[in-house]
C-alpha cells in the first residue's frame, strides 16, 4: 500500500483549499447548541454549498451528485476541511456517513434514487433508530417488532441515544421481523419517515448540555414494505455494513480534528504557567504531545489502509473496529490532558482568564462517550479477537 498522495490528489487540495478560503469565513458562526431550527439551517446550508460546488459526496456515484473521486481525495477533503476549521456536518451526520453509503451499497435503484441524492444536497436528515434500553452493546437483543400487514410493516417499540431524531426527515430503523428466529437472523433493516403517525421523539439533555439524543417511542407506525433494505430478516448483515462505514470512515475528519487540537494544546501550554514558567518548557509534557503526535498519525494510517480495502469492496474491512478502539480511547486521552493543562480554570464552564474552558470541558465531556457509541470497547476487542486475530470465541453461557 502507498501512503503517498498523487499528483491529481495534491491539485485536488489546491482547488479545495483555494474554495474553502473563500466560503468557510462566508457562511459565518455556527448558531446556538440549543437552537435546532437554525443548527439545522446553518449545517443544511453548508452541506449544499458543499452540493453545488461538487465537494460533497467526494467518492459518491456522480448519478446521484456526487463527484465518483477517489477514496484518497475524500482523504484530502477531510484534511483541508479540518486545516480551514470548516463547519462539521452536524445534522447531516448519519445520511452523509453512515445512512447514504449503506443505501448505496444494499439499496435498490429506486431507493437510492429517492434518497441518496437528497441526503447529499442536505434535503434529507437522517438519524439513526439502532440502540434500545434493552439492546445497547447486544445490538441484536433489540425487540422493536414490525409486522407484516399486506403492503406495509406496523412497528411498536421503543428506541434510544437516537442521533437527531427531533431533526430528522428519516430513520435508519432496526426491526425484528422474526421473533422465533435466532436473534442475529430475525432483524430487518427499514427506512422510516419520521413524519409517520405514531411516532413521539422525547429528547435527552446530555452532561455536556447537548441535545442531539432523543428517545423515540413507535406505536403502530406503518413503514412501506419496498422502505425495507435487503431481504426480510436479513437485515443483520446490512447493518454491518453499516456498522463498518460508522466504525471505519465516519470518524475520519475528527480524527484529522483531533490532529488540529493537539496543534491548539501546544499553543495553550505557551501560554499556560507552571511554576512560573510556561507549561511547554516541561520536557514531560512535551514528551506526552510528542506521544499523541505520533499515535495520531499512526491512526491516520490505519485509516488510509481501510480506505483501500474499501476501494477495492465498496465496503470498510472489519479493521474499523481496530480504528474505532484505537480513536476513541486516545481521544478521551487526548481530552482529559487539555483539562488538565487548563488547571484551576477546568473548574468554570465559561472562559476564564482569555483560556478556553468552554471549548475543552465540552470535548473533554463529550470524549466520554466515544467509548460506547457505535459500539463500546468491549465489543470492539470481541470483534478484533474473534473476527480478525482469530482467537477462540467466549465461551456462552
Amino acid at each position: 500500500m502507498d501512503l503517498r498522495y498523487s499528483k491529481a490528489d495534491e491539485e485536488f487540495r489546491a482547488e479545495l483549499r483555494a474554495w474553502l478560503e473563500k466560503e468557510v469565513p462566508a457562511h459565518g458562526s455556527p448558531p446556538a447548541i440549543s437552537d435546532w431550527a437554525k443548527r439545522r439551517s446553518y449545517d443544511t446550508g453548508w452541506q449544499r454549498k458543499l452540493y453545488e460546488a461538487g465537494y460533497a459526496g467526494i467518492n459518491w456515484p456522480a448519478e446521484y451528485g456526487g463527484r465518483d473521486a477517489s477514496l484518497t481525495e475524500q482523504l484530502v477533503y477531510y484534511e483541508e476541511i479540518a486545516r480551514a476549521r470548516a463547519p462539521y456536518i452536524g445534522v447531516n451526520f448519519v445520511g452523509i456517513l453512515h445512512g447514504g453509503p449503506t443505501l448505496i451499497a444494499e439499496g435498490t435503484p429506486e431507493q437510492k434514487a429517492r434518497h441518496v441524492p437528497y441526503i447529499l444536497n442536505g434535503e434529507q436528515i437522517w438519524c439513526q433508530g439502532f440502540s434500545e434500553p434493552g439492546a445497547g452493546s447486544d445490538l441484536a437483543a433489540l425487540q422493536t417488532r414490525a409486522e407484516k400487514r399486506g403492503d406495509h410493516y406496523l412497528v411498536n417499540g421503543q428506541k434510544i441515544w437516537c442521533s437527531f431524531a427531533h431533526a430528522a426527515d428519516y430513520c435508519e430503523l432496526l426491526v425484528r421481523t422474526d421473533p422465533d428466529a435466532p436473534k442475529h437472523r430475525g432483524i430487518s433493516w427499514l427506512i422510516l419517515p419520521m413524519d409517520a403517525d405514531g411516532i413521539e421523539i422525547r429528547p435527552l439533555r446530555t452532561l455536556a448540555g447537548e441535545g442531539e439524543f432523543s428517545e423515540v417511542f413507535l406505536n403502530d407506525v406503518k413503514v412501506p414494505i419496498e422502505n425495507r433494505v435487503g431481504e426480510e430478516n436479513d437485515g443483520w448483515r446490512v447493518t454491518n455494513v453499516t456498522l463498518r462505514f460508522e466504525r471505519g470512515t465516519a470518524f475520519a475528519s475528527e480524527m484529522i480534528q483531533l490532529q488540529q487540537y493537539v496543534r491548539d494544546l501546544i499553543d495553550l501550554s505557551k501560554r499556560v504557567e507552571r511554576n512560573g514558567a510556561p507549561a511547554w518548557k516541561d520536557p514531560e509534557l512535551r514528551r506526552k504531545i510528542g506521544h499523541f503526535s505520533a499515535e495520531l498519525d499512526a491512526l491516520w494510517a490505519m485509516v488510509k489502509l481501510s480506505v483501500c480495502q474499501s476501494s477495492k469492496t465498496g465496503v470498510p474491512g472489519l479493521g474499523g473496529s481496530a480504528i474505532k478502539l484505537f480513536y476513541s480511547e486516545l481521544y478521551q486521552r487526548i481530552a482529559e490532558f487539555g483539562i488538565e493543562l487548563l488547571g484551576r480554570a477546568r473548574l468554570s464552564r465559561e472562559d476564564v482568564a482569555g483560556l478556553p474552558s468552554q471549548a475543552l470541558l465540552q470535548r473533554a465531556m463529550q470524549s466520554l462517550s466515544l467509548t460506547i457509541a457505535a459500539g463500546s470497547s468491549q465489543i470492539q476487542r470481541n470483534i478484533i479477537s474473534e473476527r480478525i486475530l482469530g482467537l477462540p470465541k467466549e465461551p456462552r453461557p
